[in-house]
């Protein structure tokens, strides 16, 4: 009965039918797999771009407030009087340095922290011996480039995180973000209008 029936199948093409279905769905599942893989590694790949593009920022910050006592005790011995400004940086630069928080977070912080230090260089111009003080000019020379280099890094941060929230967000990949845990990003930017954003001026 068995016999009859192998014999049944073979002749009709049930069995090369079978086996081809077989494959078929063999060969799906093993797309499906490589697909899975590969936007999963995107994903990773992506995710440490993004924290390595946040360790350089968090260089160049920490550059930034090495820079800052300096700068306030030399325009301090020019304006002793303006004890408030100068205390406006030293807390403005301490909440800064704690971190902490999300990247919008230490971005805010940051932007209470470039407020404070445009006061000092306001101060500044009002003493021309200080803005012909050797050490003071190395310093702003030094917080020029800081600055600028935070603005480069922001922006090849800003970049790296829209790469990652648009994949997460976008189908299919947002599948296998999903699965994996991937999250959106915040974005490194400064809050207010456009002129709060740029970096603070150093050069008189």
């Amino acid at each position: 009965m068995v016999y009859s029936r192998l014999v049944f199948w073979v002749k009709t093409g049930t069995i090369k039918n079978i086996m081809m279905t077989t494959y078929i769905i063999i060969g799906v599942v093993a797309v499906l797999l490589l697909w899975l893989a590969v936007s999963y590694n995107g994903l990773v790949r992506l995710r440490q771009r993004v924290k390595e593009a946040w360790s350089d920022i968090e260089v160049q910050l920490k550059r930034r407030y090495d820079l800052i006592p300096n700068l306030v005790e030399t325009v301090k011995g020019y304006a002793t009087h303006e004890r408030e400004a100068f205390e406006n940086v030293t807390k403005a630069r301490a909440q800064a340095l704690a971190g902490g928080g999300s990247a919008h977070d230490q971005a805010a912080k940051e932007n209470m922290l470039t407020g404070a230090l445009k006061s000092v260089f306001a101060i500044a111009e009002a003493y021309p011996e200080l803005k012909a003080n050797q050490n003071f000019l190395a310093l702003q020379q030094e917080l020029s480039d800081t600055e600028n280099k935070i603005q480069a890094s922001r922006r090849f941060f800003n970049s790296n995180v829209m790469e990652i929230n648009t994949r997460v967000e976008s189908f299919p990949s947002n599948i296998v973000a999903g699965m994996f845990g991937f999250k959106k990003e915040e974005f490194f930017d400064l809050d207010g209008a456009p002129a709060e954003r740029e970096p603070v001026k150093v050069s008189f």
